[in-house]
């Protein structure tokens, strides 16, 4: 879905106060759910989520942890449930052998770095990433699913986003309402800047909690290079705003859903527009996942790494969860 504008427009906008009786009634009842005791894993869990519906940043940050794990010492795997995929696990991903309908866009990214497992049951996925050879596991989302305790949960958030107007769904982008969502996170994540962002900074750091800044950083020579830009991503704007700042020069953009599948006509429409206008079509990995391969084959790719600004604090936050001085 594409988040309503108003989402972003203020806790005070007409849409928003019409839908506060239905977000109190849904806050209630995930905020109960999230506080349910989780399951002990057979490993370590750390989870990256977010507060609010929608991408912030999770998969990056979910893919440099990894990198600090190794580095550590250890061997994650990756835990996740596969959003949009119709695959219910447990399984091993497999980009080989599995397309973005069976497991959705992220985990096949994620497999191509660390083992994968798409699990529904997190805590029968738990157990299959142990098999699998991992001894400690990273969770791609899950902050508000009970089903495991966390060693360590970091909440990323897109400092141009924030937590929008700070209210629960329907009426904004709250997954559960904060003040519930924040004794259940041990540091912050804050990818890029905003007013927002440094709000939510804020209020962790007055809650004795580490926020760890960082910002994304695209690979590629992109200078002077004409692209007809799309992505399906929580923000597209945030990927054209990346090429732009990386020289490129846009002849166009176009923005879908989050995770959007994209339909025969939406892509010869793209291919059309491109040609018109003299550009190279460029997408998101997550995107580019989703295409069909032929179409993916005529189409560049964006590279993102997150990179933190200082990350001791988080590799004494890892090293920690894992029971290492």
């Amino acid at each position: 879905m594409r988040p309503p504008a108003f989402w972003h427009a203020g806790p005070g906008h007409p849409a928003a106060r019409a839908l506060a009786p239905l977000a109190a009634l849904y806050g209630r009842r995930s905020a109960a759910r999230m506080d349910r005791p989780g399951a002990a894993g057979p490993c370590p869990i750390l989870c990256v989520g977010n507060f609010t519906l929608g991408g912030a940043g999770k998969t990056p940050t979910a893919l440099a942890l990894a990198g600090f794990l190794r580095g550590l010492g250890a061997a994650p795997a990756f835990l996740t449930r596969g959003y949009g995929g119709r695959l219910a696990g447990p399984v091993r991903v497999d980009p080989h052998r599995h397309g973005a309908a069976d497991t959705g866009d992220e985990p096949l990214l994620l497999a191509r770095h660390a083992a994968t497992i798409v699990a529904r049951d997190r805590s029968a996925g738990a157990r299959l990433c142990v098999a699998h050879g991992a001894d400690v596991i990273v969770m791609d989302d899950g902050l508000q699913n009970p089903a495991l305790a966390k060693d360590l949960s970091l909440a990323v958030v897109d400092a141009g986003a924030g937590v929008g107007n700070g209210l629960v769904f329907p009426a904004g982008p709250l997954r559960v309402p904060l003040a519930r969502q924040w004794r259940h996170v041990h540091g912050l994540v804050l990818i890029g800047d905003g007013a927002g962002g440094e709000a939510v900074a804020g209020e962790a750091a007055r809650r004795g909690l580490p926020v760890h800044r960082a910002h994304l950083v695209p690979g590629g020579d992109w200078a002077g290079r004409r692209v007809l830009a799309f992505a399906g991503i929580g923000r597209p704007e945030k990927m054209f705003a990346t090429l732009r700042e990386a020289g490129a020069d846009l002849a166009g953009t176009r923005a879908f859903a989050d995770h959007h599948p994209y339909t025969r006509a939406e892509l010869d429409a793209l291919s059309a527009e491109a040609a018109r206008l003299g550009a190279d079509l460029v997408t998101t990995h997550k995107d580019h996942v989703r295409l069909p391969p032929a179409f993916a084959a005529r189409v560049a790719v964006l590279p993102v790494t997150l990179e933190f600004r200082e990350s001791g604090p988080l590799l004494a936050q890892l090293a920690k969860s894992l029971g290492r001085p």
